[in-house]
């Protein structure tokens, strides 16, 4: 399952507010500014700050590199 665009449209980070970039269900949401990511459970994603994951270097320069490849792209422009 994954999440209808209309609420991926309207999902900001609850931590600064920016848009977040949805990696599927089974990966959840990463916001490359903080590099946390917000998981998605049973078709839900769980925006509280404190079950959030910090996401390693490692993960986090190849989250980027698919965000700089246009692959991913953000739940909305600000």
């Amino acid at each position: 399952m994954s999440l209808d665009p209309r609420l991926l449209a309207v999902l900001a980070c609850p931590l600064d507010k920016g848009p977040l970039y949805y990696l599927g269900d089974d990966e959840g949401l990463y916001n490359p500014r903080l590099q946390r990511r917000y998981l998605v459970r049973e078709g839900i994603p769980v925006m509280l700050p404190d079950e959030a994951v910090a996401v390693t270097d490692d993960e986090a320069k190849a989250l980027d590199a698919r965000i700089a490849s246009g692959e991913l792209t953000p739940t909305f422009t600000p």
